[in-house]
């Protein structure tokens, strides 16, 4: 009998520090346990999600027809907003929200030594994104619609101290934007598949745990929701905070369950799903 209580003590122990020793480690499981039917809780999901949030694919063949956010501004003409940066012209507008999480990136990277950031361009509006497109051609511009920069997630940054190809400030980005929820939107090795040229300048908000995820497999947006579709559920931890992430393809309105008394964030990926991102 002391034998079987032996033998029972050290598998749970053995259980609990193969737990710990996973959590620590930060790194995504493409798995996710069962939540029990009886602390779950209903959300409603509506067609016109799939068109929101901060996960919507906009590329040659994705496009929008309005901004992702609502808190648009002029940089310039709000001062109190701007951080330790420097902005090429007084048109750069950007989204209050994603404003404030850039400006922690940048006072992360002056605590190592990398300060001599730039904002370049923010937000576009559709007519400035057609003229430019007319300007510059295809070439060097995408349509009204369908560029990033009318979403009022992403912008280019640049350095005073060179191009972000060279600059440490386009390394320092490319290493640690993620922390911030930023993702380098076209790296250079990826081409074939976004479909546009590299450009160390360009980062885009997803926000987190998405940026940690597509940083740690080397996903750029069209790989990362392709994965999601594939894995339908995954769960991970980032900065002690564990998230679950759920996509559903939607075709009508529908509802799905979650953990009652949750937090939860929803994105549509422009195409016919939603992604669900439980967190505790």
């Amino acid at each position: 009998m002391k034998k079987s209580r032996l033998f029972l003590y050290i598998v749970i122990i053995g259980v609990i520090v193969g737990i710990m020793w996973f959590d620590k480690n930060n790194k995504p499981i493409d798995f996710i346990e069962p939540i029990p039917k009886e602390v779950e809780e209903p959300l409603k999901i509506d067609i016109e999600d799939i068109y929101k949030g901060e996960l919507l694919l906009v590329n040659e063949e994705h496009g929008i027809k309005k901004s992702a956010k609502s808190d648009i501004v002029n940089l310039f003409e709000n001062k109190h907003l701007i951080g330790d940066y420097g902005l090429v012209d007084h048109k750069i507008k950007l989204s209050k929200e994603i404003t404030t999480y850039f400006n922690e990136m940048i006072e992360a990277a002056k605590k190592d030594g990398v300060d001599n950031f730039l904002i370049s361009s923010g937000y576009r509006e559709f007519q400035e994104q057609t003229k430019l497109y007319q300007e510059m051609g295809k070439n060097y511009a995408l349509p009204a619609g369908y560029s990033e920069h009318q979403l009022g997630l992403a912008l280019d940054v640049g350095s005073s101290a060179g191009t972000m190809a060279e600059a440490e400030e386009g390394v320092w980005v490319a290493e640690n934007a993620w922390r911030f929820g930023f993702v380098l939107r076209y790296p250079e090795e990826k081409k074939a598949i976004t479909g546009i040229e590299y450009e160390p300048w360009h980062i885009r908000y997803v926000s987190k745990p998405h940026s940690a995820i597509m940083y740690d497999k080397d996903f750029v947006l069209e790989e990362y929701l392709d994965f999601l579709r594939d894995k339908k559920r995954i769960s991970t931890t980032v900065d002690g905070k564990n998230y679950h992430v759920r996509y559903y393809p939607v075709s009508k309105s529908m509802t799905v369950n979650i953990p009652k008394d949750s937090k939860y964030t929803i994105s549509g990926d422009n195409v016919g799903g939603v992604i669900v991102t439980v967190y505790h």
